[in-house]
């Protein structure tokens, strides 16, 4: 057996330079775009729910996210969750690099900033208590396509990873499955025998099915040794059927929201820079493209002609399988990392394929540096966002305790009712980065407050004081009744009054 610094020694002469450059520069480049977050205590809506959360939410099909959060522990602890995460991520990305066997440090540069910028990183990341668990579901999900490209019997091995990785989050499945289609391609462009290209490209095959069959084999023994089902939480529950839409209008769904995402979704691209920078990869992916089709003659081919349609049509499908599984899923922006991977792998195609023209190269490198510069910036106007939605909360929440307790007939415990929204005719909306941050989930808008639970935790952790609000449903009678119309607005004077032992607080204007 070897000794701690015998296997120092060893796995230092294994590690390629690619390795150690993707890791370094990912993590390097973690570090500096997502710090505020690591450094602040800055919880979003659901954070709040999670400063102590065991993870456990096997309901909704996350049978392994419990281990996964668990090295952190459960408490909400930015630093520690934060350096974690951009360490399982400096991880995926070398075994990224290796998987698309980019030599170029400088590619290699770029598609660890990429990855790291992407703003579905910094939506991850609002929800600091559980980003640990999800970048850790990422790394199996890369490691599942690279055990099986690297190894004869690596299928195995990436049913594994594949299946655990679901365990943690479902929607790094389609990350993987893009990555497989690329492989595959990048078989069917190489020089092996056919024979080879198909038990190779059949591998990937294997991984999926496999992998996907153990995550629910594992999910429904979990489920019955607790005692429990799947949630109806984002149609979880409607895993492996497509409930009552029926084939063709989810297919309709799928294709409408890949093209109103990447055309209108204000995510991979929202100014002029950033969308000229994706225009000219998209072009040297293109020239590189035409380039290889001429010198091989695929033209004349039609082979070609059948690949190129298939591509165009599943591409999208591929992408969007999550809403195949769960149609009726809120399919928000932690969901659609994958849509990363179109610009890595344009950057990984064009270094492979496109040669080393010297103007190739610097569009390449200014092209996907402008992309992950702008999406870095992005990722800092949501945290700055963020954190303001904090400080206008604290100071709602401030001026509503002081206004509940010295109502007259307020005392310790009294049940309040109330919704969870705060009124915009009282409050006008003050954020001024929508332009921005329109898309990205937890980090937008002006308040952390849109339940009535919302308003008892954050007064608890950050007020230091408790107060009994009841559940939404004890709004369900009084919210069109005649003395709750009547009322005023928070923070109108007759915007808290108590009738019949109950406290009712009214936050926005119902008309």
């Amino acid at each position: 057996m070897k000794g701690p610094a015998q296997t120092w020694n060893w796995l230092k002469e294994r590690i390629k330079p690619e390795w150690k450059t993707a890791f370094l520069s990912a993590a390097l480049l973690g570090l500096l775009i997502h710090m505020p977050m690591l450094l602040s205590d800055i919880p979003n809506h659901d954070g709040l729910d999670s400063m102590y959360f065991d993870q456990n939410m096997i309901t909704s099909g996350r049978w392994f996210l419990m281990v996964a959060c668990g090295f952190s522990s459960y408490y909400t602890l930015p630093w520690v969750i934060g350096l974690i995460a951009i360490f399982y991520l400096s991880l995926a990305s070398a075994a990224l690099v290796e998987f698309l066997e980019v030599r170029s440090r400088a590619c290699i540069v770029l598609i660890s900033g990429l990855l790291v910028s992407f703003p579905a990183i910094a939506s991850t990341f609002a929800y600091v208590y559980t980003m640990d668990g999800y970048m850790l579901a990422l790394l199996l999900a890369i490691l599942a396509v690279l055990l099986t490209a690297r190894f004869r019997r690596g299928f195995l091995g990436g049913m594994l990873c594949l299946a655990f990785s679901m365990g943690i989050y479902q929607a790094y499945l389609p990350f993987a499955v893009l990555l497989c289609i690329y492989g595959i391609l990048m078989l069917a462009m190489s020089e092996l025998p056919f024979r080879e290209k198909v038990r190779r490209g059949a591998g990937y095959l294997y991984m999926g099915l496999l992998g996907v069959g153990c995550y629910y084999i594992i999910l429904r023994i979990l489920l019955k040794i607790q005692g429990k089902v799947l949630d109806t939480y984002q149609g979880i529950n409607g895993m492996g059927s497509l409930a009552q839409k029926g084939f063709l209008s989810v297919l309709k769904q799928m294709y409408a929201d890949f093209f109103a995402f990447t055309f209108r979704g204000n995510v991979l691209y929202n100014n002029v820079f950033s969308a000229l920078a994706l225009a000219v990869l998209v072009c040297l992916t293109m020239a590189a493209a035409v380039s290889l089709l001429v010198k091989r003659k695929w033209w004349k081919s039609p082979w070609f002609y059948l690949v190129a349609g298939i591509l165009a049509v599943g591409l999208p499908l591929a992408t969007n399988l999550i809403l195949f599984i769960s149609p009726e899923v809120n399919y928000h922006l932690l969901m659609r990392y994958q849509w990363v991977l179109y610009e890595i792998l344009m950057v990984a195609f064009v270094e492979r394929k496109g040669g080393q023209a010297p103007l190739r190269a610097w569009a390449l490198l200014l092209a996907a540096g402008v992309l992950a510069g702008n999406y870095a910036v992005t990722d800092n106007i949501a945290y700055s966002n963020l954190a303001k939605r904090y400080e206008k909360t604290y100071a709602y929440c401030v001026r509503l305790l002081d206004r509940i307790e010295q109502t007259e007939g307020y005392y310790q415990g009294i049940p309040i009712a109330m919704v969870g929204v705060v009124g915009d005719e009282e409050f006008p909306v003050t954020d001024i980065t929508g332009q921005v941050t329109s898309g990205m989930i937890g980090i937008g808008g002006d308040s952390l407050l849109y339940r009535g639970d919302n308003y008892e935790l954050f007064i608890r952790h950050y007020l230091g004081a408790t107060l009994n609000i009841l559940p939404a449903d004890a709004m369900a009678e009084a919210y069109y009744e005649e003395f709750y119309r009547n009322m005023g607005s928070f923070p109108a004077k007759d915007s808290i009054c108590i009738v019949d032992g109950i406290m009712y607080i009214k936050t926005e204007n119902i008309e």
